[in-house]
């Protein structure tokens, strides 16, 4: 065994892998699981720079054909595997423009580039319809490999400008300083690019880089500094897992949680490798403190699957999760097994036959078989893009241009319905400007899709619209916190107050509202602070409805939409594929959607307050029993809660009715 070979570090894999598989399955109790990728940027800093400092030391130089051909042994062939079976499995799920957009995907991380195409096209990590994005997970994996890249050359600069440790080390922490601030601020302004792009997450490398530097007299002078700084190392990335969650600004100061945890497990098994490799065993390493811990057989068993184990993890859960939306506890276990099967398979038939055999050998000829491996993956998934848009029939066409296709309001101007930074209130006009009367539709995205027949019913009553409308940003007087911009959502609180405002000065005849109302509970809460939290939002919704009341305005609030439990378009285009009628399998329990016993608390504080009117379509889009997705032959949502243009435009008449 190689006298390098740490057990404290495969143990520290374990628990990476293990939080993010337990975050992706669901496990609530870990809610910050996904920093175990932080976990893993770590460690790979620590790894790729120990072994990058020793050859420049010994050497002078770098044999950069054997590093690559290293990391292609080690990369390549498994994540290859993974994706090509995920585009095999994808056929039989996926609907062909799933297929198509997702086979792009698999292009870019064939060639360990999706981050870059994620960006392009705003995925959220932690959105919701990223749920459905089966290669979503190599993001990771490409920061690596273009950390690889990047990283040979940086020390090669420290060893050029001076050679030593303490070049180095300054050298890398003015690298890692940069990234770490860029990645400060952009975490708030542009909070993709601080999750996705390398250079943003370069410093979480360059920590554990310069852990490598740390002079191992320095952890030796006191025997229990190490353990300590192991067991205070462990603390923290707890920490991270239990206390970190989705809602927070991530990476940020919050990244510092398990990187900081990362770095000081990993020093304090600094000048233990010795020790390892003349016992053979764990004894020695038993006294070690948090080494006996992450040296237990369950954690090397599992540190040593772990690659394999990320790469399958997630397309089997997303898969599952397509097949059967409401996943059980006994479900999901059993997505856990089936992903470990696969990894130990992945393993022992691909990961270490490639790693140990001489097929890519060290030299420049090792690029020939990594650039084959590379090409076949991204000419496979080019040509499953074409094949799968060739497999959309008319009926998948007609959901797609259905979800598409915008509000009235939105196909005038986009910024009719104004993005999240926006302060200032536009209000957009609709009709005659020498109608003889006026309608405001006040609210978020929930208004806007009831714009289309809103704007005909007033056509036919000499009545022109005018929008005050914000992304989502509620018309009750509620302040919230933005799940994208991750911190409390200022901008709507002032843009809100401006418009009621302007509203209220134009006098029009009627408001009409229209909101996600019950956007803020719609996560699971303990029972004390849903109650709370619905006192709230009753309050809000009040005083927003008495504002107008006070001043002569009538007010009309449209009930909400149901909350479909799938993606509605994605949802029926799959049904299609699959040959199947789109409802019962993507309509969802009327008690689980349509939330009536909110909406009744809604109505309450809507009839309490003068002039104000209430107005309930559910029945439109829900029977007794269930809400539906296809109604009339028609796609009805086009996500999860908003209408479908062209549906909506067929509710004209019971919105004249009940408004005019």
């Amino acid at each position: 065994m190689a006298a390098s070979f740490r057990p404290d570090i495969q143990g520290l894999r374990a628990l990476a892998v293990g939080g993010v598989v337990a975050y992706h399955f669901g496990l609530t109790a870990l809610p910050g699981g996904f920093a175990g990728v932080d976990i893993f940027f770590v460690i790979s800093g620590w790894l790729i720079t120990t072994h990058l400092m020793q050859e420049i030391g010994d050497t002078g130089r770098l044999d950069l054909w054997r590093f690559y051909a290293r990391r292609a042994r080690r990369l390549l062939p498994a994540a290859l595997f993974v994706i090509l079976a995920t585009l095999a499995a994808g056929y039989f799920i996926l609907a062909p423009q799933e297929q198509a957009l997702y086979s792009r995907g698999a292009m870019f991380a064939s060639a360990y580039a999706i981050n870059l195409w994620l960006l392009r096209w705003s995925f959220d990590y932690f959105a919701a319809d990223a749920t459905s994005n089966p290669f979503i997970h190599f993001w990771s994996l490409s920061v690596e490999e273009q950390f690889y890249l990047a990283w040979p050359a940086l020390l090669l600069l420290a060893a050029w400008l001076r050679p030593g440790r303490r070049m180095a080390v300054a050298v890398i922490g003015v690298a890692g300083l940069a990234s770490f601030a860029a990645c400060l601020w952009l975490t708030s302004a542009a909070p993709a690019w601080a999750f996705y792009f390398s250079p943003l997450r370069a410093w979480e490398f360059a920590a554990g880089g310069l852990a490598t530097l740390v002079p191992v007299a320095l952890l030796q002078r006191r025997a229990w500094l190490r353990p300590a700084l192991g067991w205070l190392g462990l603390a923290l990335i707890a920490a991270a897992y239990l206390c970190l969650s989705e809602d927070l600004p991530f990476p940020g100061w919050y990244a510092l949680l398990p990187v900081a945890g990362t770095v000081l497990v990993l020093l304090s098994g600094v000048g233990q490798e010795q020790t390892y490799r003349r016992t053979n065993g764990l004894t020695n390493w038993q006294a070690l403190g948090p080494a006996a811990t992450l040296s237990l057989q369950p954690l090397q068993w599992i540190g040593t699957l772990s690659y394999s184990l990320y790469l399958w993890h997630w397309p089997v859960i997303v898969y599952a999760g397509m097949l059967a939306p409401d996943l059980t506890v006994p479900q999901r276990l059993g997505c856990g097994v089936l992903a470990l099967a696969l990894s130990v398979l992945t393993y022992h038939l691909i990961e270490n036959p490639a790693r140990r055999g001489r097929w890519l050998t060290a030299g420049a000829r090792a690029l020939v078989p990594a650039l084959a491996l590379t090409g076949a993956g991204v000419a496979v998934a080019y040509a499953n893009a074409h094949l799968a848009e060739r497999n959309i029939g008319p009926e998948q066409r007609g959901i797609e241009q259905a979800a598409e296709k915008p509000s009235i309001a939105r196909a005038l101007d986009k910024s009719c319905l104004a993005d999240f930074q926006t302060v200032t209130p536009k209000p957009c006009v609709f009709g005659a400007a020498d109608a003889a009367h006026t309608v405001v539709l006040f609210g978020d995205s929930h208004a806007d899709h009831w714009s289309t027949p809103l704007i005909e019913a007033a056509k036919r009553n000499d009545t022109k619209v005018v929008t005050y409308l914000k992304s989502s940003c509620r018309a009750s007087r509620l302040s919230t916190f933005n799940t994208v911009l991750k911190r409390d959502y200022t901008e709507c609180d002032a843009w809100r107050e401006q418009a009621i405002a302007d509203i209220i000065q134009a006098r029009p005849r009627l408001v009409v509202i229209s909101e996600f109302s019950i956007g803020n509970l719609t996560r699971d809460l303990p029972a004390a602070a849903r109650a709370a939290e619905t006192a709230r939002w009753q309050a809000g919704l009040r005083s927003t409805l008495q504002a107008f009341s006070r001043a002569g305005v009538e007010t009309a609030v449209i009930r909400d939409t149901p909350i479909n439990a799938s993606f509605a378009d994605s949802c029926v285009a799959r049904a299609l594929w699959w040959r199947e009628a789109p409802s019962p399998h993507c309509d969802t329990p009327r008690a689980d959607a349509a939330n009536d016993s909110t909406a009744a608390t809604e109505r309450a504080v809507v009839m309490s307050v003068p002039d104000t009117l209430y107005v309930d379509l559910t029945d439109r889009f829900c029977g007794a029993t269930a809400c539906h997705v296809v109604i009339g032959g028609q796609l009805a949502f086009r996500d999860r809660h908003h209408l479908a243009t062209a549906f909506a435009e067929t509710l004209e008449g019971p919105l004249e009715r009940a408004l005019f």
